[in-house]
């Protein structure tokens, strides 16, 4: 009994160390299989998937809104660049003509008042012609009066109004006025000869026309 009895026992503890050895051996089978398969995504990490998707979006509108922004931004800056550009323009233009046309109105006030003063002036020379072959050029009053010519002269000038007497000069229709025209025998032909009334004029603007006689 006690020999069969320790057989029995030798028996089931080889029984139960192959039973083992075979739960082992599974248990290792089933862990490679678990590694080899692709493991399924949890609902949570396809849902965080998704909300990153969403993420990217958002920011990728919001950074195209902000360039559109900047792009409308750039193009009205650019209107009002052009805007601003045009309008100095403009005022430099408009500032140039109404310089112009003020030089052009003063111009004209004082080839009026050259206009007016002219007669007067050329009546003060007659005077004094006279007086000074009546009296002698040694008269006080006549010393006097022409004293009050070269006031007026100067003056004129002043005003840039230039009084001129072309004798001697070559005959010019733009500045002279042709009152006769007679042979001189030391003159060379269309050549002033004598002036009966000087001219007078303001720039490049006559006043009025030198009154001379030319060499036929």
């Amino acid at each position: 009994m006690d020999s069969r009895q320790a057989v029995d026992e030798q028996a089931a503890a080889e029984h139960a160390k192959a039973a083992s050895a075979e739960r082992e051996r599974r248990e290792q089978d089933d862990s490679q299989r678990s590694a080899a398969e692709p493991q399924a995504e949890s609902p949570g990490a396809e849902a965080t998937g998704e909300d990153g998707a969403a993420a990217r979006d958002a920011d990728e509108d919001a950074l195209r809104g902000d360039v559109d922004e900047l792009v409308a931004v750039a193009a009205q800056r650019d209107e009002y660049l052009a805007l601003a550009q045009r309008t100095q323009a403009d005022f430099e233009n408009y500032r140039k003509r109404v310089a112009r046309e003020s030089a052009a109105a003063q111009e004209r006030g004082m080839v009026r008042l050259a206009e007016e003063l002219l007669p007067a002036l050329d009546n003060l020379d007659r005077a004094l012609d006279d007086a000074a072959k009546r009296n002698g050029d040694d008269d006080a009053l006549l010393t006097g009066v022409r004293l009050l010519r070269s006031e007026l002269h100067a003056a004129l000038a002043r005003m840039g109004i230039e009084c001129f007497s072309p004798q001697g000069d070559a005959f010019d229709p733009t500045e002279h006025e042709a009152m006769a025209q007679k042979p001189v025998a030391e003159a060379q032909s269309g050549t002033v000869v004598e002036v009966v009334q000087p001219g007078y004029r303001l720039g490049e603007t006559i006043i009025r026309p030198a009154r001379v006689v030319v060499a036929a």
